[in-house]
């Protein structure tokens, strides 16, 4: 049995991998990040310290007690902290004043290489949940139409250009026009502002970027996601196939048929 060390933020994403390591027969020693983590995790890990997205001394302190060789980080820590007045310990200000540029590969892989000089090994976000990305062809919902597939192949092909440069990884659009490209706000807020700009029946595609480091930031959908393109009157998702998790995999797909919206695997 090993300690497998779990730095959690928002969403369900941090719950599935708890239930996925416990199930192969480890414990879990949670970081929950108090910006973003939920308490319900006290019921799920073996063990939680709850710390400041700040405190990296602290994180790694924590860890460090209990023995922890391989961490794993899953959940949402939304970009916009980095540039908040949350309290930094030395440690987190040192690499913070190290980097080159606030983007999201640049902090994270930076983060990382701190973790190895304590003897620690960030593990891919998706480890303990292969079983749960997204397949190629309809994954639910009706068939895209010749048009649909079009619009998906030219949202394809930017969505993979702006995530080559760290930007984002979702593009919605409508008729060959982009309505809205993903930047830090996150893809709800990505998928509301094209309703805002371009109305109804509009086309999302998420995509994970060139050479995708999977320790970090793995494309992710959930039923949060399938929510807002109901609400949002989104007609269709895209997501990159393999790479994509889709948590809770199953309701995922039943809510969307029940609301008539397509998910497909490209």
């Amino acid at each position: 049995m090993e300690n497998i060390g779990l730095i959690a933020g928002n969403s369900r994403f941090p719950f599935l991998v708890a239930e996925e390591i416990k199930r192969s027969g480890n414990r879990v020693i949670c970081i929950a990040l108090k910006e973003e983590a939920d308490v319900e995790l006290e019921n799920v890990c073996d063990k939680v310290f709850w710390l400041s997205v700040g405190k990296f001394q602290k994180i790694i302190d924590a860890l460090k007690s209990e023995n922890v060789k391989n961490v794993i980080m899953a959940g949402q820590v939304k970009h916009v902290k980095i540039y908040s007045a949350i309290s930094m310990d030395f440690r987190a200000l040192k690499v913070m004043g190290s980097l080159v540029n606030k983007k999201t590969d640049t902090i994270l892989k930076t983060i990382a290489n701190e973790f190895e000089k304590d003897g620690m090994y960030l593990m891919p976000s998706h480890t303990y949940l292969k079983h749960l990305l997204a397949p190629s062809g309809l994954i639910a919902g009706k068939k895209l139409s010749l048009d649909e597939n079009k619009n998906v192949d030219f949202g394809y092909k930017i969505a993979k250009g702006i995530a080559s440069f760290d930007i984002g990884q979702t593009v919605v659009v409508k008729d060959k026009s982009v309505l809205a490209v993903e930047s830090v706000e996150g893809t709800d807020e990505c998928i509301k502002r094209a309703y805002k700009l371009g109305g109804e029946n509009s086309i999302v595609i998420k995509v994970a970027k060139p050479n995708q480091d999977f320790r970090f930031d793995v494309p992710v959908i959930g039923l949060q996601t399938v929510g807002t393109l109901k609400q949002n009157k989104v007609r269709a998702i895209a997501v990159e196939a393999g790479v994509t998790l889709i948590l809770d995999k199953n309701e995922v797909i039943a809510k969307a048929k029940e609301e008539k919206i397509t998910i497909f695997g490209i």
